[in-house]
């Protein structure tokens, strides 16, 4: 059986900490997800220009998530709210090859920032900070450590999301501040928190692209593994 290649977005990090130089990180995990789901993982460093090529690479691509925002200019908006933090070259490169993997029609899975940048990259708008956007709005920064669960998510029926999980309601974990805001054409919807924030987007032209604003990649519910098993499985093809 063929081992898909998956190429991962990182982050990127200012001098301090582990090197006083900038530097890259990428947690254990989201490899560690990938490979126990039958792929083998590659990173993929910020170079918008050797996008392209990365692409002749890998069967399948992961956006991953981080601290730090998407240039809300990026989906036109005017204002920028003062909590809003950005990486442009890490954005760049994210684009170009989300656009590229979208084009060519390899499986792209987003994952908390990288769902609101697919999204963005699908021709959608977002929510900058929810507090301020959304009333009564649950603790999506949630206060307890990231590898427990949160809240809990409800699942469209008819949803590509539903036929990985095969649950109309799961639990999930939390850690941003900012979500989808809007449903563009071609981008459905799939999951939506108790406070109505669009938790999950897919698109049906293509052959696997899903974006879930929650980590599965902490493996916390079998759903969670689930969503990467069924992503490889989209890779192999």
């Amino acid at each position: 059986m063929k081992t898909p290649v998956i190429g991962i977005t990182i982050d990127s990090e200012e001098p301090g900490t582990y090197s006083k130089y900038p530097w890259y990180a990428l947690r254990e995990n989201y490899a560690g997800a990938v490979s126990q789901a039958g792929g083998l993982p590659v990173v993929l460093p910020h170079e918008p220009e050797l996008a392209g090529q990365y692409l002749g690479l890998i069967d399948g691509l992961i956006v991953t998530g981080g601290d730090f925002d998407v240039d809300p200019a990026l989906f036109g908006a005017t204002e920028r709210h003062k909590t809003v933090k950005t990486k442009s070259k890490r954005t760049l490169f994210e684009r170009a090859i989300i656009d590229g993997a979208l084009n060519a029609d390899k499986p792209v899975l987003g994952i908390c920032g990288g769902q609101q940048l697919l999204h963005v990259v699908l021709g959608g708008t977002l929510i900058q900070h929810i507090p301020d956007e959304v009333d009564n709005a649950l603790a999506h920064e949630q206060p307890n450590p990231r590898h427990e669960t949160g809240h809990s998510v409800s699942i469209e029926k008819g949803t590509l999301l539903f036929d990985i999980v095969g649950e109309t309601e799961i639990e999930v974990n939390s850690a941003h501040h900012q979500a989808a805001k809007d449903v563009p054409a071609g981008v459905l919807v799939n999951a939506r928190a108790p406070d109505g924030v669009i938790e999950g987007i897919e698109t049906k032209k293509h052959k696997f692209c899903l974006g879930v604003q929650w980590h599965p990649e902490f493996s916390i519910t079998p759903a969670d593994e689930r969503i990467f098993a069924a992503f490889i499985d989209a890779a192999r093809s």
